[in-house]
């Protein structure tokens, strides 16, 4: 029988970094099982192939959702990262910590002590930032970098946005987050930096964490309302380990399934699975949070975008010079330049997000323009819509059943057609004029709010961003304890991933579940590291009556932000914007 201080079920994004902090102490000995493979290959370490691994089943899941009944029945792609790092290996790269706000408001709904002085000093832990602002890290394992910015586009469409009315933001990442400005990437040396290059192979060089690899965890030991350890299926025989404590760190998707198989979750969903209720817990796999988002795309009338190197020798230029040299257009994930918007006046911070691309092409690579244009990746952030993780009750081994139930809040239309007709008229400022030709999608005829919602309803996809269905908090649908990261009414079973999180952060998520799982780790290990001082809350002045400002001045304190959020949610929205 193996025996471990710790397990963790998963080494993605938050797996790795809890084995590399609680493999700290060289007391303890841990166990990482992991369903996918090694991470090491060159699909995977070149940034500017990231859509290559999401479309291979070595590192992908190839997850698919349920019809989605609000999307007239689209069943969509759901790519989960598999293999070590996660999906921090096969994601975009784009290092977003999101909006301090974001943290104000998961305090708000129970997750107490997760407010955004308390979450800081982990996000300064956990990098080594090029940028030397003040709220930044300086010696973290994620190295973070900006590109070099070299395409005129890109600075274009922050001009754009400033012309338009929009605050410019010198870094969203340090003091202010909304507004125009660069992107950050998490890049190291010309090669992507994630969570298995950052913490895990460090964590295992130590000697104390062991990997196992094409692991799959089929439930876990429990006796009574304690997990004893894992049960998992490696190369074609039944393991079982026992450890003081198992943290499941699958992600989103997976680790409410590990719940369920193993008797933990809603019960009558359990027993239509024919699986014996060992805890009744409603709230496993509910909350199902995403991102969704749109391309708008747009003929550029100059020769500047990247759509000259999307031929068989261009990509071959720049592999070769990436190979020899880890530098140039192989070197950089190409989203160099973003903003965060609010859709509305009355929102009280960005709830609308760009990713800016000197090219016209889909985000998985299937689908490039004939000819020169960019687009922006635009998505609403704070979505209501809530969807749910469920057990196939034919067969609980086979993939779980999953429905967003995107789109099924109406402030969700008024939000999505709030990012086309938004970025249309930034894209009309002078700055990006000069470049912009024909409006390629939605396309000049797609102006009603029933033609916009149509084109959403055809065209929009998922972000990658699922969270949510493991909710940490102290109410009846919360699964997890914030304080600890135990799971309600169990002994030795903590949960540590994207999954805690009780609202989607107004930016991408990867970032924000390193963060998690920096804290998560001093909190199993009983300490923490004491709270920012100062720890800066950006808001308008004039957030409630004003949809934008060139100037982001006010800043809050703590204690402010829950009359804020109160008088948010007393605000009715749809005020024409300004």
């Amino acid at each position: 029988m193996e025996r471990y201080d710790y397990i963790i079920v998963g080494a993605g994004s938050a797996g790795c970094v809890l084995a590399f902090r609680l493999g700290e102490d060289a007391s303890k000995r841990i166990l990482v099982i992991e369903a996918g493979g090694d991470d090491r290959a060159t699909i995977v370490r070149m940034p500017s192939a990231l859509s290559i691994p999401m479309n291979t089943r070595r590192f992908n899941w190839g997850f698919v959702t349920e019809p989605e009944p609000h999307l007239d029945g689209r069943v969509m792609n759901l790519p989960r990262g598999k293999g070590l790092g996660g999906s921090s290996s096969i994601n975009g790269m784009c290092y977003v910590r999101g909006n301090p706000m974001d943290y104000e408001l998961w305090a708000d709904h129970g997750a107490t002590g997760w407010d955004w002085a308390n979450v800081l000093p982990y996000f300064q832990r956990l990098e080594t930032a090029s940028d030397a602002g003040a709220f930044r890290g300086r010696c973290g394992p994620i190295h973070v970098t900006r590109g070099a910015e070299t395409n005129p586009l890109y600075h274009a469409f922050i001009e754009a946005g400033t012309q338009a009315g929009y605050a410019r933001s010198a870094n969203m990442n340090d003091l202010q987050h909304e507004g125009f400005g660069p992107m950050e990437m998490n890049v190291k040396d010309g090669e992507r930096c994630g969570a298995a290059v950052a913490y895990l192979r460090p964590a295992i060089a130590r000697g104390n964490v062991r990997v196992v690899t094409h692991a799959h965890t089929t439930r876990i030991l429990t006796d009574g309302r304690k997990a004893i350890g894992v049960e998992y299926e490696h190369k074609g025989k039944l393991v079982q380990a026992h450890a003081a404590e198992v943290i499941l760190s699958a992600g989103s998707i997976m680790s409410p399934v590990v719940l369920q198989r193993s008797g933990i979750g809603p019960g009558d969903e359990l027993r239509k699975a024919g699986i014996e209720v060992i805890h009744d817990l409603p709230g496993v796999g509910g909350n199902l949070m995403d991102h969704l988002e749109l391309y708008v795309q747009q003929e550029c009338t100059q020769p500047v975008s990247l759509y000259p190197h999307m031929s068989l020798l261009g990509k071959a230029r720049i592999g070769l010079r990436w190979l020899l040299r880890r530098d140039g257009l192989g070197a950089t994930n190409h989203f160099e330049a973003g903003a965060h918007i609010r859709s509305r006046a009355g929102v009280s911070y960005p709830d609308i997000q760009f990713h800016f691309l000197p090219l016209a092409i889909s985000y998985d690579g299937k689908s490039l323009a004939k000819g020169h244009g960019f687009q922006v990746h635009v998505g609403t952030k704070r979505s209501k819509s809530r969807g749910r993780v469920r057990l196939d009750a034919a067969d609980p081994r086979n993939a779980p059943r999953v429905r967003f139930n995107y789109m099924s809040h109406e402030d969700d239309w008024l939000e999505m057609r709030a990012c086309v007709r938004l970025t249309r008229e930034i894209f009309r400022h002078p700055a990006m004029a000069e470049f912009a030709g024909r409006e390629l999608a939605p396309g000049p005829d797609c102006t009603s709010d029933e033609q916009i919602d149509q084109f959403i309803k055809d065209k929009v996809e998922s972000a990658y961003h699922p969270c949510g269905t493991c909710r940490m908090g102290e109410d009846a649908q919360a699964v997890v304890d914030p304080k600890t990261m135990r799971v309600h009414g169990m002994e030795g079973l903590r949960v540590v991933d994207a999954s805690l999180m009780p609202q989607a952060t107004a930016g991408d998520l990867n970032v924000p579940t390193l963060m998690l799982a920096e804290r998560a780790a001093d909190l199993i290990r009983g300490t923490s590291l004491p709270a920012a001082d100062p720890a800066p809350l950006m808001v308008d002045a004039d957030w409630q009556t004003c949809q934008r400002s060139g100037a982001i001045t006010r800043n809050l304190s703590g204690t402010d932000t829950r009359d804020l959020f109160a008088a948010e949610r007393g605000l009715t929205g749809g005020k024409t914007y300004r």
